[in-house]
C-alpha cells in the first residue's frame, strides 16, 4: 500500500511514533482520530488498520479537503466536518457502538498557523477571525474583543492564555480608537510588554483569543465526560496538549476515571517530544501527551 509523507505537506504530526505506538493498534480494529488535521496521524493509523475502520473530525473545512486527498488511497475511513464532540451523532449513523483507540491532537496545524488571513499567527497581518471554520455562526476573535469590556478581556486572557499583563493590554486594547487587526494587536501587545517577553505574550494572548473563539474548553470538557462510553474494554485513549489548562483537564479527568477503577492510566508522567523531534519542529516543544487503556 502507498504511503504518503507528511512531509509532503509541510505537515509534521506531534508524536506520532508514540501516538501510534501507544493506541496498541490492531489490523481489525475501529479508531476515532477527532482532530484529523491534515490526516498525518491518520495516514499512520490506516496503515495499520487493513479490517478496520477509521473516523476523522475537524472542525476546519480546508484541513478536511486536505486530508480526504491525502488518505484518498484507503477505502476504510470517513472524515466528519464537525468537532469530536459529535462523537455519538457519527457513530450511530456508522452502526458503530465502540471503538478501539481513540486519539487527540489539541495542537493548530502548521496549515492554520500559516493562513496569513484567518488570524491565528501574530506573525501576519489580517483580520481576527480566528474561527476554526469561517462558517461557523459564532463570532470572531475581532467581534469579541469589540463586545468586551475590560475586565472580561483581562479574563479571557487570564483564563485561556495565563498571561501576567493581561489587565494593562485588555485597557490597551479598550482605549485604542483603531480597529483591531492583527498587527494593531502585536503593537499594542508590545508597548505593554518588555522585549524579552514578547514573543511568548504574542502567543499567549492570541492563543487566548483563540480558544475564546472556538470555545475549545468546553468541547475538550464535553468530549472527556463522554468519551468512556465509546471505548471497548482494554481501548487506549490518548491526548495530546499544548498548554497548562487543556493538560490539567486530561489529567484530572484521568486520575479521576483511576480512582473510579474504569481506567488505566498509562505513565505517570506526561510523555514529551525527544530533543530530535524539538529541533526538527519547534512548535511540539509544548506537547504533553497521555495515555489511558479503559479497565474491563
Amino acid at each position: 500500500m502507498t504511503s504518503i509523507s507528511s512531509e509532503s505537506y509541510g505537515h509534521y504530526p506531534v508524536m506520532l511514533t508514540e501516538s501510534i505506538n501507544n493506541l496498541n493498534i490492531k489490523e481489525n480494529g475501529f479508531y476515532i482520530d477527532g482532530t484529523v488535521g491534515l490526516g498525518g496521524h491518520s495516514v499512520k493509523i490506516l496503515e495499520h488498520i487493513k479490517k478496520g475502520f477509521l473516523i476523522g473530525f475537524d472542525r476546519d473545512s480546508n484541513s478536511i479537503k486536505i486530508a480526504k486527498k491525502r488518505l484518498n488511497v484507503f477505502d476504510n475511513f470517513k472524515l466528519v466536518h464537525a468537532s469530536y464532540t459529535n462523537l455519538e451523532d457519527a457513530c450511530r449513523k456508522l452502526d458503530i457502538k465502540q471503538v478501539d483507540g481513540m486519539l487527540l491532537d489539541l495542537g493548530l496545524s502548521s496549515f492554520q498557523l500559516e493562513d496569513n488571513q484567518r488570524g491565528f499567527s501574530h506573525r501576519y497581518n489580517s483580520s481576527l477571525d480566528m474561527r476554526f471554520d469561517d462558517k461557523d455562526d459564532g463570532l470572531t476573535a475581532q467581534e469579541i474583543i469589540e463586545n468586551s469590556s475590560v475586565r472580561e478581556l483581562t479574563n479571557i486572557f487570564n483564563e485561556f492564555g495565563e498571561e501576567r499583563n493581561s489587565f494593562r493590554i485588555a485597557r490597551a486594547i479598550k482605549e485604542s480608537s483603531e480597529e483591531i487587526n492583527a498587527d494593531r494587536l502585536v503593537s499594542i501587545i508590545s508597548r505593554m510588554t518588555a522585549y524579552k517577553y514578547r514573543i511568548k505574550t504574542y502567543s499567549r494572548i492570541f492563543q487566548a483569543l483563540r480558544i475564546k473563539t472556538n470555545n475549545e474548553l468546553d468541547h475538550l470538557e464535553s468530549f472527556l465526560n463522554d468519551f468512556m462510553k465509546f471505548l471497548k474494554p482494554k481501548g487506549r485513549i490518548v491526548i495530546i496538549s499544548y498548554h497548562s489548562m487543556e493538560d490539567r483537564m486530561v489529567k484530572h479527568k484521568f486520575k479521576e476515571l483511576k480512582l473510579n477503577k474504569e481506567l488505566k492510566v498509562l505513565s505517570k508522567k506526561p510523555f514529551i517530544p525527544t530533543d530530535e523531534e524539538i529541533f526538527d519542529n519547534k512548535r511540539s516543544r509544548s506537547a504533553k501527551m497521555r495515555v489511558g487503556e479503559k479497565i474491563g
